[in-house]
């Protein structure tokens, strides 16, 4: 299994935590929120799409709400490879940040 992109990695971490609301809106302003960016819809529709077919996310249908004006979302889902792909970038970020002092890095020139 390849590693994880830093858009996956992040997107399956926002679908991890907005569990059963994770639609593109609401992964969008997890994202959003957290890293302080602006994302689109089109960056994590693509990304999204590629871990569908490579078997890491899984989505169905919701029931429509009145909210949205009787429309349905499409809610995501980790599969176990999901799952384990997200323990596996963790590992090798773990290992790669392993002794190195943040306080270092903003100091050093």
């Amino acid at each position: 299994m390849p590693l994880l992109t830093r858009a996956e990695e992040l997107i399956l971490l926002a679908i991890w935590k907005l569990n059963e609301d994770a639609y593109c809106v609401s992964i969008r302003k997890k994202l959003s929120s957290i890293t302080g960016d602006n994302w689109s819809l089109g960056s994590i529709y693509m990304p999204i799409e590629r871990m569908v077919k490579n078997g890491l996310l899984t989505s169905y249908i919701s029931d429509s709400t009145p909210e949205r004006g009787g429309r349905h979302k499409r809610i995501y889902t980790l599969t176990k490879e999901g799952r384990k792909a997200l323990v596996r970038i963790y590992a090798v970020n773990s290992e790669m940040w392993s002794d190195i002092s943040l306080l270092k890095l903003e100091t050093e020139k």
